[in-house]
């Protein structure tokens, strides 16, 4: 793998800093050997981020990754901004990256090979910027229907606010079921997850709302047909109610999963930079997933954030209580019974989805 820098300068510790969360977490397609970021500068990307050691160094500039990493070839925007801005002060490092050699991989609406001087600078260095989001810009596919042709169990982490994790335990229940002996596709449905590496693959948010359906539709009918898999899981993006990032309808009507899991930050009170607008509680969108998919979740887990490891553990308890769903605390707990939950329930590919016309139908 090609050697790759990410660029999260003072905003590793945020929201804002999920795209790089994901890739110290899981990268199957650049080995990350470091991130910038001035505020965190001589510790572990992982260490500061979940407390795993991960042998990720944090760098206070540029020039002392390159230093240490001179046959780096890419460097990551590791930041996914309130309207997908590049951050003044990131210019400024892009470039000087650019002028050491090095690629620039961006996932922002900004698009930085639209920059002219940018643009002019990697053509004199002979490098390349890639807007991942551009790539499926002109991504037009119509919804036709042949997602009824997909017999694989599909199952759709969503969640009760954005930047809440949900890829992150999609991706840990893909690897579960494949530990099961199953064999598990993921589709990612965002920029992350291609620079993560995952062969199947559409950034939702850069494609047209008419085509939006069909691409999804799309993704899921070529995982099919090119792996036949037991399961394909996936992930929304944004959440049911957030004001502002609005997602999962889609995933439902299009996809149309027969496995939902339902992630949650206990928390958090307000939704993700809009601390003026509540998150709703929890039951509301339990009701709203069985009113949309004619099935409430099959699990509900845990996103940490602002809760001591007790705390979580309390939580998950008193949700699964509450709510008779099976709940758990992914960092802690990992996610293998859920996984076991979902292929108990499956009583074969393709069985359930057929059995249980889906909600949307009924809308």
């Amino acid at each position: 793998m090609e050697k790759a820098l990410v660029l999260t300068e003072g905003r590793y510790l945020t929201t804002d800093g999920k795209t790089a969360h994901g890739l110290v977490r899981y990268s199957g397609k650049y080995k990350i050997v470091g991130l910038i970021d001035s505020t965190l500068a001589g510790k572990d990307a992982g260490e500061v981020l979940d407390g795993i050691n991960r042998g990720i160094p944090i760098y206070g500039t540029i020039e002392e990754a390159l230093k240490e990493n001179p046959d780096a070839k890419w460097l990551i925007i590791g930041v996914a901004t309130p309207g997908g801005v590049l951050p003044p002060s990131y210019r400024r490092i892009v470039a000087k990256a650019i002028k050491a050699g090095l690629g620039v991989i961006s996932g922002l609406h900004h698009f930085l090979s639209d920059d002219p001087y940018l643009k002019r600078l990697a053509r004199q260095r002979g490098v390349e910027i890639i807007d991942v989001r551009k790539i499926f810009y002109n991504y037009r596919v119509p919804f036709t229907g042949k997602i009824e042709d997909v017999k694989a169990t599909k199952v759709a982490v969503l969640g009760t606010d954005a930047a809440i994790g949900k890829r992150t335990t999609a991706i840990m229940l893909h690897e579960a079921f494949k530990a099961l002996g199953l064999k598990s596709e993921f589709i990612a449905m965002g920029q992350t997850g291609w620079m993560q590496g995952f062969k199947y693959c559409i950034v939702m948010d850069s494609i047209i709302n008419d085509f939006v359906a069909g691409a999804i539709e799309d993704v899921f009918y070529r995982a099919w047909v090119g792996e036949r898999p037991d399961i394909i899981v996936t992930h929304g993006e944004g959440s049911l109610l957030h004001p502002a990032f609005p997602g999962g309808f889609e995933l439902i009507g299009a996809a149309r999963p027969d496995f939902i899991v339902l992630q949650h930050a206990p928390g958090r009170l307000t939704f993700d930079d809009f601390p003026q607008y509540r998150i709703p509680p929890l039951e509301n969108y339990i009701r709203m997933i069985e009113l949309l998919s004619g099935k409430p979740p099959i699990a509900i887990t845990i996103n940490t954030q602002n809760l001591t490891k007790e705390e979580a553990l309390e939580w998950a308890e008193r949700i699964e209580s509450e709510t008779g769903s099976m709940t758990r605390v992914p960092f802690y707990q990992g996610v293998e019974d859920i996984a076991r939950l979902i292929a108990s329930k499956a009583k074969g590919p393709g069985e359930v989805r057929t059995s249980e016309p889906a909600g949307a139908e009924v809308l």
